[in-house]
């Protein structure tokens, strides 16, 4: 729970929401980690149709280019602090991303704790 508490203070400190255009809005930011507790930050660009993308996957592709790809926990904060979840299109794209990230740890909310194989338990793949 400490490395998530840490985590958490990290992000809500590094919050920066702003209207980037009428059409853009940065809205989250999100701190994954893997073994070597290495910190990667993403920002969520929140726009119409569709064409924007969630902060997990700027903060995972930094992690591999970075090499690495074995994720140990995620905590993603709304803008206004709040910890969320990440999104069903996330939650599949995190284990697809190595093998075990299944065992990834995602905060999704204050104190509360599952995997990604608890937030998704019948697998396709």
């Amino acid at each position: 729970m400490m490395e998530f508490e840490e985590l958490y203070t990290i992000a809500k400190g590094a919050l920066n929401p702003k209207q980037i255009s009428k059409n853009l809005m940065q809205v989250l930011l999100l701190l994954p980690f893997y073994a070597k507790m290495v910190r990667y930050k993403g920002v969520c660009f929140d726009m119409p149709c569709s064409m924007g993308f969630c902060a997990e996957h700027e903060a995972i592709a930094a992690m591999i280019t970075d090499g690495e790809c074995k994720i140990k926990g995620i905590i993603a904060v709304y803008k206004d602090g709040t910890i969320i979840p990440s999104c069903g299109r996330c939650r599949e794209f995190i284990c697809q991303i190595h093998d075990d990230d299944y065992q990834c740890e995602v905060m999704i909310g204050e104190n509360k704790i599952l995997t990604i194989g608890d937030l998704l338990p019948i697998r396709w793949a």
